[in-house]
This record gives C-alpha cells, structure tokens and sequence, in this order.
C-alpha cells in the first residue's frame, strides 16, 4: 500500500481546498438548476407567465424543454461537483490517481480556453493560465513524489 509522506506541499493543499470550493459551487448550481427544472412546467401552465417567459428567451425553444434543459445540466454539474470532491480526497491523501485526474483535467481545461478564446472569450485566458500553472505545479518533483510517482531521475536509475 501507497505510504503518504508526512509534509504535503503547500501548493497540493491549495489546489485541493480550490477543488473543494469548486465542487460545492458546482452541486450547488447543479441542485439549483435542477430545482428550476421543476419550475419551468409551473410556468408554462399559467398562460400568460409563460408568455412572458417564452418572449425572454431568444430562440424557438419552448418552456418544457427549458425544464428538461435545466434538469440535464443540473445534472451534469452535480456529477461533476461530486467528483470534484472526490478528487480534492485523493489530493489530501496523495492518492496517484489525483495526480493524473489533475492533469488530465488541466489539460481539458486548457484546450476547452483554447477554443473558447477562438469563439471570442478573452477572459478564458485566466483560466488557461491558472490550468497551466497547476499543470507545471504538478510536474515539480517535489510534488510527483508526495504522490508516489516515479519522477525521470528515478526512472533513469533502474
């Protein structure tokens, strides 16, 4: 079994209190739009509420599919809250799967700015910018060795 060193580096316990915070943010907004899920067909039975309502949206989508919408998004974000908890676990514990989760979602992270900067979203650039400096953060050796990876110089001399 996997020993866990005494001295977590400083910069795993941010980027795990990080992970926390995104998480409870991401169930939050998960659960919220998943309550609006249920809203929406209220909505859309009152008549004129809905009018309203239809006149604010600015496409053709009707309001029970705004519920279904919301409901599958809420969803996805509660799933994605909840692994992101799990995550900040294997953070504070230096499981190696963490370590590769928090790479692999560095990575999509950066390439998902990449695309938004290409639709026009400047402000992405913050985010690739924080996902790469938590992607070379975990590359130190110092920090692959808290979470029992072998770093090249080890490798080297086996």
């Amino acid at each position: 079994m996997q020993t866990t060193p005494k001295n977590r580096p400083t910069g795993v316990s941010i980027i795990g209190i990080l992970t926390i915070i995104g998480g409870v943010l991401m169930l939050v907004s998960g659960i919220t739009l998943a309550a609006l899920a249920a809203v929406f067909p209220l909505v859309a039975s009152t008549g004129d509420q809905a009018t309203m309502l239809q006149s604010q949206i600015p496409s053709s989508i009707s309001v029970e599919y705004l519920g279904i919408a919301s409901l599958s998004v809420g969803t996805i974000f509660i799933i994605i809250g909840i692994v992101s908890l799990i995550v900040a676990y294997g953070l504070f514990k230096a499981k190696k799967w963490a370590w590769t989760t928090n790479v692999a979602l560095s990575i999509i992270s950066i390439a998902m700015g990449i695309a938004s900067i290409a639709t026009g979203n400047i402000g992405s650039i913050v985010g690739i910018l924080i996902s790469g400096a938590i992607l070379y953060y975990l590359y130190r050796p110092h920090v692959k060795e808290y979470f029992g990876k072998k770093t090249q110089t080890e490798a080297a001399k086996v």
